[in-house]
């Protein structure tokens, strides 16, 4: 079998496009199951990848299997768990392409242009958002008949069931609002996304997630995500007496409201004597500012995706939080060391009068299907 029609195989040109440190986590994950190599890898000291660090300004190798396109955003928190994650990858061996693709608006030109060549060359596409505008851009381009999707939280399970229903691909906290200017001007590059992500005689699509899929669409190959890539490189953390509690970005995203969050935050946190907060990466600091004031918990800003956190440690015997992604993701990194993840539903006078008609459910199904988690009932508000 050839590796475009099953397997990734070591003779496959592979491109990864991310956008987010968790993603470039799942496509290190990825790599690592399929037995991807770096090209130093066999050169690679055999130590932590927490302590080693590819040497200064030493180039990436060029005959890497896997090169990962890094489509950096502006927001200064996430470039900078994007870098580390980046340092994270060059010690694996892979081959980390930087780009500042949102920096001024002729960057997406030069961005597209400098890639058009490998994007035709590659045989395999590997992408973190297929509702990223850029990455739909840059399927246009490629003549790749491998395509996979790695994890990106909670939109993993939106994308896969639109791609069943044959929908148009829209994030799940904007869904039900009428498409603005831009969303009619980028509808054609959208719906040849949709088209170039279905899998054919000639096209082979793999999901590869942590999440639940309950809706698989024909002929989508799923592959879950165990986090072994995490449980080999880090850990096991030391656990402390303690709760920790997870942030989320809900209420930047106009799902949840600011007041109604930061009291529901201060009741889970007393009920459960909750320490530390960690916050989202995508968290406003007035907001933390207030939560920090208000509850008198620590607020940590993670310098990596919460699951090497918490698997370098210490961590919390008990992990509080609300309806994301890590209530998949953690009991899986933190899988044999007794740490007990605990999800809060969100009530629905919680949310604003502008959320997607469709988030309670969304949310409840994210809580709903999440495996190896205590269910707590919304908390009441103080």
């Amino acid at each position: 079998m050839s590796p475009r029609a099953g397997h990734p195989g070591h003779s496959a040109r592979t491109l990864a496009f991310v956008e987010s440190p968790v993603q470039l986590l799942n496509v290190l994950e990825w790599a690592h199951l399929h037995g991807l190599q770096g090209a130093q890898a066999d050169a690679l000291p055999s130590v932590p990848a927490q302590i080693r660090r590819s040497p200064a300004g030493a180039p990436p190798p060029a005959d890497a299997e896997l090169t990962l396109v890094v489509l950096s955003p502006t927001d200064p928190m996430t470039r900078g768990q994007l870098r580390r994650m980046a340092d994270l990858a060059r010690d694996e061996g892979y081959r980390v392409r930087w780009e500042e693709a949102r920096g001024g608006t002729t960057a997406p030109f030069h961005t597209i242009g400098g890639l058009a060549g490998q994007l035709r060359r590659a045989d395999r596409i590997v992408m973190g958002d297929p509702f990223s505008r850029y990455v739909q851009l840059l399927l246009t381009i490629t003549r790749a008949r491998d395509l996979v999707v790695v994890d990106d939280g909670t939109a993993t399970m939106e994308f896969v069931a639109q791609l069943a229903r044959g929908e148009r691909l829209v994030r799940w906290h904007r869904k039900g609002g009428r498409p603005g200017p831009r969303d009619l001007l980028f509808a054609p590059v959208s719906s040849s996304a949709r088209r170039r992500l279905t899998p054919s005689e000639h096209r082979r699509v793999e999901v590869f997630s942590s999440m639940p899929v309950t809706e698989t669409p024909d002929g989508v190959t799923v592959t879950a995500n165990d986090f072994a890539w995490t449980r080999a490189r880090f850990g096991p953390p030391r656990i402390t007496t303690s709760a920790d509690m997870v942030g989320t970005s809900l209420v930047e995203t106009g799902v949840v409201d600011g007041d109604r969050y930061l009291a529901a935050v201060q009741s889970l946190a007393r009920a459960h004597g909750a320490t530390r907060y960690f916050a989202h990466r995508r968290e406003d600091t007035g907001k933390l500012h207030r939560l920090a004031t208000q509850t008198g918990l620590e607020i940590v800003r993670p310098d990596l995706p919460l699951e090497l956190i918490a698997r370098r440690g210490p961590i919390g015997r008990t992990i509080l939080s609300f309806p994301s992604t890590v209530v998949h993701t953690l009991p899986l990194a933190l899988a044999g060391t007794g740490v007990r993840v605990a999800v809060c539903d969100i009530d629905p006078t919680w949310l604003t009068e502008t959320a997607s008609p469709r988030a309670q459910g969304f949310l409840s199904g994210v809580t709903g299907t999440a495996r190896d988690v205590h269910r707590l009932a919304a908390v009441g508000l103080v």
